[in-house]
Parts: C-alpha cells; sequence; structure tokens
C-alpha cells in the first residue's frame, strides 16, 4: 500500500484489526453488515455464535460510524451525508485486505449492501436478512411507505442524519415484540441513520445511474439467501420476494424463507438466536469454516 492509499483508506484501524485477526486464523471470515439505525455492534451476539461454528468474524461498520451508542447520540451528525455507494465500497475495501473470500450477512439496508457486495463477486455465500430494496424490485407496500416517512417527507433529510422516535421505531422495528422489549432495544440500540440512503432506495426505479442497484446475474455472485419476517412492516413478504425474483436470474443458489411471527428488530430481539440459526445453517451448506473442512 502506498502512503496515498494509506491516507485516503475509510478502513479505520479498528477494522484493520479485524482484517489481520481475520486472516491470521485462517478460518473463513463472515463479514455482518449492519443497516440504518443501528451499529455494528448489534452483531455482537451473532459473531459469538459464529466464532462457536469455527468462522472468523468481521464487524465493520459504515464510514465514521462512532464506536458506542453514547458517541452516536452525543454526535449524530456523523452519520449525514453516507449513500449506498460510499458504504458498499468501505465495505468491498475491508474485504479486499482479506486472505480469503468472505461469506457475507446483512440486514435492512445491511441486506442491501451485501448484496451489491455479492454482485460484485466480493462474497462466498450471502445471507440479506430482509434487505431493503434495490433498483427492479417494484412493490411499495403501505407499510413499507409508512416507515419510511420520517426520513421522506422533508427533502431537506437526504443531506441529514435522522433518528427516530420511539413511536417510529416501535412501527418500522418493533411491531411484532412486547411494548417493554420495544424500549428497552430502542434505548439500547436506536441511533441516528443517514437520510440519503432512504431517498436512494426510494428513487431508484426512476434513477438508471442509481446506486441503489445490484448485479443479479453475476455467475460469481454465489449462493443467496433472502430471508423476511412475516410481520415486517420495513421490509415486508412483496419486497423480499420480488428481490428474490430479481435474484433468481443468477446461475447460482437462490432461496427465500419467510419467518413467522417476525417484525424488522428480528436480529436484535429476543428471538435473535433462531434467526442467526437460520443464517448460519445455509452458510453452513455452501462454506467450511476452515481449510481443511473445504
Amino acid at each position: 500500500m502506498t502512503l496515498d492509499q494509506e491516507n485516503t483508506t475509510t478502513v479505520t484501524e479498528h477494522e484493520a484489526e479485524q482484517v489481520a485477526l481475520a486472516n491470521a486464523t485462517g478460518r473463513t471470515p463472515v463479514v455482518f453488515v449492519h443497516g440504518l439505525w443501528l451499529l455494528a455492534s448489534s452483531w455482537d451476539r451473532w459473531a459469538a455464535v459464529f466464532r462457536e461454528a469455527g468462522y472468523a468474524t468481521l464487524q465493520p461498520g459504515w464510514p465514521d460510524d462512532p464506536d458506542t451508542y453514547e458517541e452516536a447520540q452525543a454526535n449524530p451528525e456523523v452519520f449525514a451525508q453516507k449513500t449506498i455507494g460510499q458504504v458498499a465500497d468501505h465495505y468491498e475495501e475491508v474485504i479486499q485486505g482479506l486472505d480469503r473470500k468472505p461469506a457475507v450477512i446483512g440486514h435492512s439496508f445491511g441486506g442491501l449492501l451485501a448484496q451489491i457486495l455479492a454482485g460484485r463477486g466480493l462474497a462466498a455465500a450471502t445471507v440479506a436478512v430482509d434487505p431493503a430494496p434495490f433498483r427492479g424490485v417494484l412493490p411499495l407496500p403501505f407499510s413499507a411507505l409508512k416507515a419510511s416517512t420520517a426520513v421522506l417527507r422533508n427533502p431537506a433529510n437526504r443531506h441529514r442524519a435522522i433518528p427516530l422516535s420511539f413511536e417510529q421505531f416501535r412501527y418500522g422495528f418493533a411491531n411484532a415484540i412486547s411494548e417493554d422489549e420495544a424500549k428497552e432495544l430502542y434505548e439500547q440500540f436506536s441511533v441516528p441513520g443517514a437520510g440519503a440512503p432512504i431517498f436512494q432506495a426510494a428513487s431508484a426505479n426512476l434513477n438508471p445511474w442509481t446506486e441503489a442497484k445490484v448485479d443479479a446475474k453475476n455467475p460469481d455472485r454465489g449462493p443467496l439467501l433472502i430471508t423476511s419476517g412475516e410481520k415486517d412492516h420495513q421490509v415486508p413478504w412483496a419486497i423480499s420476494h420480488a428481490s428474490y425474483e430479481r435474484q433468481q436470474h443468477n446461475p447460482g443458489v437462490t432461496e427465500i424463507v419467510e419467518i413467522p411471527g417476525r417484525g424488522h428488530a428480528l436480529t436484535i430481539d429476543s428471538g435473535w438466536r433462531e434467526v442467526a440459526g437460520i443464517c448460519l445453517e445455509f452458510i453452513e451448506r455452501f462454506v467450511a469454516p476452515s481449510p481443511q473442512e473445504s
């Protein structure tokens, strides 16, 4: 790496340490990609499960993400001005530092990013958990539109970091769990999110040059699983299934599963382990934890 490349890298010191550690283990890496209104730490419990299964795990953030919930609340402006393309390029840079092609698991906008990375041929296997839509995904159910109004109601929000009120979090993320658990998750996990990706996804089918697009035909995409929470308001079945139909153009394995009774908070709520188990089972079918098991 040249001095100029060092100066322009978006990979943080902590992320570089994760890459070095993953390479040192010789194990297959699993890269977790978070979505809007969450931090990379939302994957901590998942990472522990995958490490127990023999994988090396990485939890990169979006560019300029703070490390903690407290920092996020104190400096919400750092989340602004992040576009889908910038974030995808950041994760690609992290992945390019790995010695082995990773499995990639993403939730919500992280699920969209995971599919973008897979479409670039960067993933050995991919799971998109209730993923945000990309160009060519046409359904727009009322619940998805309502869940996005916190951002879309004001065009100026494109350039801002937008926090969710508890009521908005309850509707978009936590509608399938109790009020008490919803409050607990809101206080533990919810941080401001960049407005730009919401506007990009909303206009993707009107903009041929959108960054919210996926190369679904790349033969190097690898196996893909899309999950859909039955009660998800943010990304209802119609969106997930339309994404699945677009991805079926790929010669690789493409599967979809609906998870009964679950909403958009399915990666962080009390039932997270069930979802992690579904994802781990899929990854293990196609990607062994170590070369000796290949």
